[in-house]
């Protein structure tokens, strides 16, 4: 039983590494699942607070990964349609990786950009708050 959790582990490990290159997989949780089946064999030793403080940061990483652009939309004079529109965007990104890596980036400030626009904002106006999207 232990060298399938320890092959699953690692396996899991190594597809949260994709997932940093790769905007459809979400890299932390991946890591971190990988990581408790690793803590779930004799090959590891017992430290339970680790685990959970690596919890804790996988869960923040993901949680930023949809608050910054968003964040970045609002400083940049973003209205509410703009903030979900870049929303909206990277999930389009994370789940339809269309565009590859580039995705990430370029759909939030697609998504900021309708919403602007759709928000009657002028073209200079939207453009300004999607590029708040792009920089978060």
């Amino acid at each position: 039983m232990d060298i399938l959790l320890l092959v699953i582990g690692f396996v899991l490990m190594l597809v949260g590494i994709l997932g940093s290159f790769l905007p459809a997989l979400p890299g932390p949780p991946f890591s971190w699942l990988g990581l408790l089946l690793l803590y779930l064999t004799k090959a590891v030793p017992d430290d339970w607070t680790l685990l959970i403080i690596t919890l804790a940061i996988a869960a923040a990483v993901v949680a930023l990964d949809y608050i910054i652009p968003a964040m970045g939309t609002k400083k940049f004079g973003g209205s509410r349609m703009g903030i979900i529109g870049s929303m909206v965007g990277l999930l389009v990104a994370l789940f339809f990786p269309i565009l590859g890596i580039f995705g990430i980036i370029i759909w939030p400030f697609i998504g900021a950009l309708v919403g602007e626009l759709l928000n009657k904002s002028d073209s200079k106006t939207a453009v300004k708050a999607a590029f708040g999207s792009f920089i978060g």
